[in-house]
């Protein structure tokens, strides 16, 4: 409104008023020296009286109308401010719900094995340039996170703290060729190696080599961490997805699909101790 006592538009408008009061004041003034022919006078002047009156009555609806455009602007901003007040509480209780599900996850797994201690940690960033599709957490050794710790979420092993800072620390996924993990056929105790190569790594797929010739894997079965290393015994890794034959010394191996999305990982948990905590086991 404010704008519009500075504009073109209200400029005219004022001048036609003063005008308007101008010639009334004159008329008046000219009817009253007309007194012999008053009607004329009177016939003159009424329009311009009218004319005034209703300039009059414009400007004072335009003066209500401005004084309750700022009580209404007033009373916008201050709903304004309880819904986003509201809102902050809104997001408030979705964080505290989404945490509470995340913790929630992990219950069975702590009640299963009263030696693990956690460290809840969020995904920051993502490697762009790891192939492997490592990265970045926020929480480091400050949070009691240390080198090789394994890190997990709720559907199964992820990798291990690779680079470690005071506030924040890489991890390096399963997929990647860096790693190697002693490994089980959950049905069969049929024992391997798990590692990643750059060729599987494309399609979020792992390697379960050295396997025996007399092995009884087969597709479908869950592999599971077998406690060597640096993971504690029982993780599961994911689910045997297609079985070849090493050609160089007659293995078996199986290429497994992990049961973690490591396109759409926002929260983890680091293994922080555990009994039997290892160190890493390494190409």
């Amino acid at each position: 409104m404010r704008f519009f006592f500075r504009s073109k538009q209200f400029k005219i408008i004022l001048a036609v008023f003063l005008s308007v009061v101008l010639l009334t004041v004159v008329s008046r003034f000219v009817g009253q020296k007309m007194a012999p022919t008053a009607n004329i006078a009177g016939t003159i002047v009424a329009p311009f009286q009218s004319l005034a009156k209703n300039v009059s009555d414009f400007f004072k609806n335009l003066a209500v109308i401005y004084t309750n455009g700022n009580e209404a602007t007033l009373e916008n901003t201050r709903l304004e401010s309880e819904i986003n007040e509201l809102r902050g509480q809104l997001s408030d209780y979705e964080k505290i719900t989404a945490e509470n599900e995340f913790y929630k996850e992990y219950l069975g797994l702590k009640e299963a094995n009263p030696d693990f201690s956690f460290a809840p940690a969020t995904l920051i960033s993502v490697d762009s340039d790891d192939p492997y599709k490592g990265f970045l957490i926020n929480e480091g050794s400050s949070a009691g996170i240390e080198l090789y710790d394994p890190v997990i979420t709720e559907a199964g092993v992820v990798g291990y703290i690779s680079e470690l800072g005071t506030s924040t620390a890489k991890v390096t996924t399963i997929l990647s060729h860096t790693l190697t993990m002693g490994a089980l056929d959950n049905r069969t105790s049929d024992s391997g190696l798990v590692s990643g190569t750059i060729r599987y790594a494309e399609n979020n797929r792992c390697k379960f080599y050295n396997l025996s010739r007399s092995c009884s894997v087969a597709i479908g079965d869950y592999v599971v961490t077998s406690g060597e290393g640096i993971f504690p015994d029982g993780l599961i890794i994911g689910e045997i997805e297609s079985i070849g034959s090493n050609e160089v010394d007659n293995s078996i191996y199986a290429v497994v699909s992990p049961f973690v999305d490591f396109s759409n990982i926002k929260n983890v948990m680091v293994i922080t101790e555990f009994d039997g905590q290892g160190g890493l086991n390494a190409k």
